[in-house]
């Protein structure tokens, strides 16, 4: 007898470490501030945003997913649709559309989730309708997607961006009813205490995205989270590094663990930023890291390094 619960904790362990994200969690769900599963357990999603697909697009390939998930132990990815920049989606959307879904796709075959993200600055609302309602007949039955609605703010007001949100909502749930949806706030997602005084109402499943670079952003904008969190905001990091916000300089190990510290203990969802090649610290990637993942330690920077270790320790791996 004890021989047999020792083996059904040993396939449990086993189970509950390798399958895949979404057939472990299934579909997601908010309950007051918190994301979870379909059986109302508490999720946290680790996992790294690739750069801007009008910048980047070499990496967006399906074997690059996969490496995301079978080596980095990726539980979620995210698709950073560039909106604006020469090549981008105002400039040539079948493009920008396909490399978008070879990652959405891949995602679902792998079992984990994505994040589709307009991936934008400014406020674009016939073309980020037209964008979800796409995506949103396309995808919304499958459990792994979460939606985006934009990406960093920079000078519009809340209430600019509460009504562009909300008009997006209305789109993607008149199709999907289920999947989470990412808010932006203002000040590139630092101002997360203004939708927590006048948050969007009528719709479930919404959560709202602050974004930090630790080597530019510490206690405040954890305090500042923390107050929104009391008021009831459930909040998403779709998008984190180490580094300072300009996305370069020194990493600041202390600071990012404390972020990492302060998100364990809220249960929070983290991205970090992101799969690209840029001469930047915040590019995880050498410019010799193939297009198709399989990286060695060389092909990686050293917020690489970490991220993945990171990751990796989050999934119980070494």
């Amino acid at each position: 007898m004890k021989l047999l619960s020792i083996a059904f904790i040993f396939l449990c362990t086993f189970y509950y470490s390798n399958a895949q994200p979404v057939k472990l969690h299934g579909q997601l769900k908010v309950v007051g501030t918190q994301l979870t599963d379909q059986n109302n357990l508490p999720v946290v999603l680790n996992g790294m945003s690739f750069g801007w697909s009008c910048f980047h697009p070499r990496f967006y390939t399906a074997s690059t997913v996969r490496w995301l998930y079978k080596d980095w132990k990726c539980s979620v990815v995210r698709a950073a649709l560039g909106v604006e920049p020469d090549k981008g989606y105002l400039k040539d959307s079948a493009v920008q559309k396909k490399l978008i879904k070879t990652v959405i796709d891949q995602a679902i075959i792998d079992g984990i989730y994505v994040i589709i993200d307009w991936h934008s600055h400014n406020i674009k609302l016939p073309e980020a309708n037209e964008f979800f309602k796409e995506m949103a007949t396309q995808y919304g039955k499958y459990p792994n997607i979460i939606y985006e609605l934009f990406n960093e703010p920079d000078n519009e007001t809340w209430p600019e961006i509460k009504k562009y949100s909300t008009e997006l909502i209305s789109t993607i749930r008149a199709i999907d009813s289920n999947n989470i949806i990412l808010v932006g706030s203002p000040h590139w997602d630092q101002d997360v205490n203004l939708p927590a005084e006048d948050p969007i109402t009528g719709y479930k499943n919404l959560m709202y995205t602050m974004h930090f670079y630790a080597g530019t952003h510490k206690q405040i904008l954890r305090d500042r989270t923390d107050a929104a969190i009391a008021k009831g905001l459930p909040i998403f990091v779709s998008e984190s590094a180490g580094m300072k916000a300009t996305g370069d300089g020194s990493i600041d190990y202390t600071e990012w663990n404390k972020w990492i510290k302060w998100m364990e203990i809220n249960k929070i969802s983290w991205v970090t930023w992101s799969v690209s090649d840029k001469d930047e610290t915040c590019s995880v990637l050498n410019k010799s890291a193939s297009d198709f993942g399989g990286w060695k330690t060389d092909d990686l920077k050293e917020s690489g390094v970490k991220t993945r270790e990171l990751l990796r320790s989050k999934a119980g791996k070494k």
